[in-house]
């Protein structure tokens, strides 16, 4: 899968530069495009401490991905274009996270027998750099009035940016019943966690037009995020018997749902502090064009205007 992703990327930034024109630069043709609404559905992923692939977890390794575990997300955003090769977006997104040890083919992990899932918000503010495009758009006419063939404006561009995300991870009890984890200081913490993390967002995508008024692309991105409880995972097995322990009867069983495997016994290594959670993106978003329409009432009210000065 990997590989695949990779050679997409690879083939459609050479076909891009291959097939840059020359008006790439042109006021008339990217300014026609400077504000867009965007709409997305996608899927994500978490890279955190449950679930993955066999061996030791890595931040950035899409090598530990478990694809039971996809979720879905929801997008919109605003798009504002000031240069040839720069754009602005802020975003919405709405997705869900999820990750369970009984997917992982780490020994260990698997019989750890944790797992988790997330509703999250996300606010985003980034910055594209646009390193290929085809800005072209309509038919061509090699001859007059013998159509020859229809081009796509097409982009390709990286990203990077800021953003703020809310998450509240779960997990089912002994009943059955999916319970908030945050509330019930799992690892013993003195506090309940921060529910709100900052993140970095880093990406590549791709969109072409289907019309004056539209566009539909594909994006890959990865989230760092600046906490390491995404999916209530830290640290340590904490210690029931501890007098600072929830009270909450849920806590020590969601705590450590195997708790007479040695290997899980208080004290001993239940995540991994040092590699903060992340999580990947994958939309579909279709873009619709805003500054067209604009674009064609300013023209008509200086056509009118000018038709005006030659009233009798």
């Amino acid at each position: 899968m990997n590989k695949i992703i990779s050679l997409f990327f690879f083939f459609s930034f050479f076909y891009a530069v291959h097939a840059q024109h020359a008006n790439f630069n042109s006021q008339r043709n990217w300014s026609l495009h400077k504000k867009e609404l965007q709409i997305g559905i996608g899927a994500t992923q978490f890279n955190g401490d449950l679930g993955g692939a066999e061996g030791i977890g890595r931040d950035y390794s899409l090598k530990d991905i478990d694809w039971p575990s996809t979720g879905l997300a929801g997008w919109v955003g605003y798009r504002q274009r000031f240069h040839p090769y720069f754009a602005t977006t802020s975003s919405l997104c709405l997705f869900n996270l999820k990750g369970d040890d009984q997917y992982s083919e780490e020994p260990m992990r698997n019989a750890r027998g944790l797992h988790f899932k997330s509703f999250a918000i996300e606010i985003q503010q980034r910055i594209e750099f646009i390193f290929a495009a085809n800005e072209k758009f309509g038919s061509t006419f090699n001859l007059p009035g013998h159509y020859s063939k229809k081009n796509r404006s097409q982009q390709y561009y990286v990203f990077g940016g800021l953003g703020l995300c809310y998450f509240n991870p779960k997990a089912r009890n002994e009943a059955g019943e999916w319970t908030a984890l945050r509330p019930l200081r799992t690892e013993n913490q003195e506090k309940p966690y921060s529910p709100i993390t900052l993140t970095m967002p880093v990406g590549i995508g791709f969109r072409m037009g289907v019309s004056k008024m539209w566009r539909v692309g594909i994006e890959l991105a990865y989230v760092k995020t600046f906490t390491d409880y995404m999916d209530d995972v830290s640290t340590v097995y904490a210690d029931p018997s501890d007098i600072n322990f929830s009270p909450d009867p849920n806590a020590a069983y969601l705590s450590n749902p195997v708790s007479g495997n040695p290997s899980f016994a208080p004290g001993q290594k239940r995540g991994d502090p040092d590699q903060k959670d992340a999580y990947y993106h994958m939309n579909i978003i279709v873009t619709r064009n805003l500054t067209y329409k604009d674009y064609g009432r300013q023209r008509t009210k200086l056509k009118m205007k000018a038709l005006g000065k030659y009233k009798v």
